[in-house]
């Protein structure tokens, strides 16, 4: 077995095994605030709100710095570091009295996160360049398919071990994830001593100028704000346009086949890039998507509902992978995990303001949100068009197909 091809299974294990351990508990957080003592369904979702968004937002402003010291010291021992501490943290969530205990945790977590970026980067730079994409597209799909297991997993075991229980299980599946990169993960060789000579030069303004850098954060910041729009209001939608008592149900699949399709499109990107541009995949991916919105916005169907869900996913996973495929074929070694880290800020910064945005629009419409996300898309597919410098990403020796 090449050892990129064991280091990308290592990434893949870690990927899926630690984002399914981190939504074991988060989807039931509101019934732990509850049961620490809030008890008005206004505080509940306050204290709610803030533990699940300090994360997140102190993980969007640690990341390139985090990104910085891995291309000095080696990836490997962050992502260490982030799994161990989620474990101590994991069990001290368990012990809290109070909801600005927990607040006060999920923020020290933010701190110390990170490791879904920094496992981006390190998938990129231990696979060979023409295996990029696909190496990418592996452990992103990793990462979205954890979250889509560990709240079934965590919705058996809540009843039986208790919430706080939860934590303990939680934190000792972080220990797996950390002992599965451990064993399995050999850090590839560092960068050249040239490199190192020209890393002190390499500084956070340099990779911001790299070439295609600032519109791909843009590209992954506006596929994230959009992607995570429909969850809190999906379910009130399918109520209002009269699905009933059937809608928790009928969320469940148009959520289930939104997260499969964003899988199967993290795979699509790799094949595609072997023939298409990045310019193209991105700029297309994105009109498709907004197309699925459309009908989202003026369907009732569910027979065209879910089918345009799935069609929403393919193309959203798609783009995501080929921006930051196309990112990372820019990225000098010696900058490579801060760079990952800032296009990791980039995505947590959409997820965490989207809901917010999603909530304020949802006071004239539900259907605006949908609408709004697909006139976004729209312009974001023009603006690729229009202002991507195209590259060859040497995905594979045959030419890139002109634009």
């Amino acid at each position: 077995m090449p050892p990129w091809y064991r280091n990308q299974i290592a990434l893949i294990s870690v990927a899926f095994v630690g984002f399914a351990s981190y939504t074991l508990v988060m989807p039931f957080l509101a019934l732990y605030v509850r049961e620490l003592g809030v008890t008005r369904d206004a505080d509940v979702a306050l204290w709610t709100g803030l533990a699940l968004g300090a994360t997140p937002a102190i993980t969007a402003l640690c990341s390139p710095f985090w990104g910085r010291v891995g291309d000095r010291y080696g990836d490997k021992i962050l992502v260490q570091r982030s799994l161990l501490s989620f474990v101590l943290v994991m069990v001290a969530m368990a012990y809290v009295r109070h909801p600005w205990h927990l607040v006060a945790l999920r923020a020290l977590q933010g701190v110390v996160a990170g490791y879904g970026g920094l496992t981006l980067a390190m998938a990129a730079r231990s696979a060979p360049r023409d295996q990029m994409a696909h190496a990418i597209g592996l452990v992103q799909t990793a990462q979205r398919m954890g979250p889509g297991v560990g709240p079934i997993i965590g919705g058996i075991l809540a009843p039986l071990a208790g919430l706080r229980g939860t934590f303990f299980i939680s934190a000792a599946v972080y220990a797996i994830s950390f002992l599965l990169l451990t064993v399995l993960y050999v850090e590839p060789p560092r960068a050249t001593a040239g490199h190192r000579a020209r890393d002190g030069r390499v500084t956070f303004g340099n990779i911001l100028a790299f070439e295609n850098f600032v519109l791909l954060m843009a590209v992954i910041f506006m596929l994230q704000l959009v992607d995570r729009s429909f969850g809190p209001i999906l379910p009130l939608h399918l109520e209002r346009i009269g699905y009933g008592a059937r809608v928790e149900l009928i969320a469940g699949l148009l959520f289930s086949a939104l997260a499969v399709s964003g899988a199967l499109g993290h795979q699509l990107a790799a094949t595609l890039l072997r023939r298409l541009s990045a310019r193209r995949v991105i700029a297309t991916a994105a009109l498709t998507a907004a197309t699925g919105l459309t009908v989202v916005a003026v369907s009732e169907s569910l027979w065209t509902l879910a089918p345009a869900m799935a069609l929403i996913g393919l193309s959203l996973g798609t783009a995501l992978t080929a921006a930051f495929s196309a990112a990372g074929a820019v990225i000098p070694p010696e900058a490579h995990s801060a760079s990952f880290g800032f296009l990791t800020s980039a995505s947590l910064i959409g997820s965490a303001i989207s809901p917010v945005l999603s909530g304020l629009m949802v006071g004239r419409s539900f259907r605006v949100v949908f609408i709004t996300g697909a006139v976004l898309l729209g312009g974001l597919a023009l603006a690729v068009r229009r202002v991507m410098v195209q590259r060859d990403l040497h995905i594979e020796h045959t030419p890139v197909a002109e634009d």
